[in-house]
């Protein structure tokens, strides 16, 4: 007997009537009587007697059906496993982000995630960048989100999207009506120095190099919500990713786009050796749909 064969059998045997194993198997009746027909030419001996409009199995199907239905469990075992791994509603992820995605992203996108796969444990680790290789290799993240990270050896990086630098600068500045500034506009000004926090501050130290514009740095920091919060009490400016200072808005400051635009890539890694599964992929889909709809780049 062929798995159609199988199917149609059950069905008429369990349901009773072709019309009834049809809607069962939401197929039309003349399909499954040409099934029915063709497995019994198949087995050499008649399944069902039909008796005034009705099917009665005989002793031939009854003795067949017990084998027939311990088969037919285990292909729908088999079909509902396969589903489940289709819809991947159950599991755990682990995953890696700066600290700046934190503010809006990574939480919109985990409620979007949830509100699809409620079943899923999450996992989220705040890592800078340093720290992103060694919880890879560890294995305590999947997937780790990074701003224009280093080659790594052992880790797959895929872009996701591209975010931009900004300046926050303190109200009282006289920025408030500009849309953009110049670095060179801020020679006189205070700033908050980000130098060793990483790749962005690797790009913001090439900029000023670059136009050979020197800054008094009376502060340094490597965390930049905390940039963003010494701006806040009037001590200076900062130039941060954008998503630090829309998290970190505060009445008193303002946030305003460099000329030339300072732009990062938004990545995600993972381990090269272990593949991505239907949850990764789906959270990446989703992170990265974020980033485009919400028009983040520069």
């Amino acid at each position: 007997m062929r798995l159609r064969h199988i199917e149609v059998f059950h069905a008429i045997y369990t349901t009773g009537s072709i019309t009834n194993a049809a809607q069962l198997l939401h197929v039309s009746q003349p399909s499954v009587s040409k099934v029915l027909a063709h497995a019994e030419s198949q087995l050499g001996f008649e399944l069902f007697e039909r008796v005034k409009g009705r099917l009665i199995p005989t002793e031939q199907a009854h003795a067949l059906f017990q084998e027939v239905d311990k088969l037919y469990k285990q292909i729908r075992g088999v079909k509902q496993t396969a589903e489940n791994i289709k819809k991947s509603r159950s599991g755990q992820l682990n995953i890696g982000l700066p600290p700046a995605l934190g503010f809006d992203v990574i939480p919109a996108v985990v409620g979007q995630f949830r509100r699809t796969f409620p079943d899923v444990h999450i996992m989220l680790y705040t890592l800078h960048s340093d720290n992103v290789q060694q919880a890879l290799l560890e294995h305590k993240v999947d997937l780790a989100f990074a701003f224009s990270p280093r080659p790594m050896a052992g880790t797959t990086c895929q872009h996701l999207h591209k975010g931009k630098m900004v300046l926050v600068a303190p109200s009282s500045y006289g920025f408030e009506s500009a849309e953009s500034v110049d670095l060179t506009a801020l020679t006189d000004k205070e700033l908050i120095s980000i130098w060793d926090s990483g790749p962005l501050g690797d790009l913001l130290w090439a900029r000023f190099n670059e136009h050979d514009i020197d800054m008094n740095s009376p502060i340094q920091v490597q965390t930049y919500f905390i940039a963003a919060r010494l701006v806040a009490e009037q001590l200076g400016v900062c130039i941060i990713d954008q998503f630090t200072a829309a998290g970190n808005h505060q009445a008193n400051t303002v946030m305003l786009d460099i000329t030339p635009a300072i732009t990062y890539n938004i990545d995600v890694l993972s381990l090269s050796e272990k593949p991505l599964n239907a949850l990764h992929e789906t959270f990446i889909t989703l992170m990265q749909r974020y980033l485009q709809a919400e028009r983040v780049s520069a």
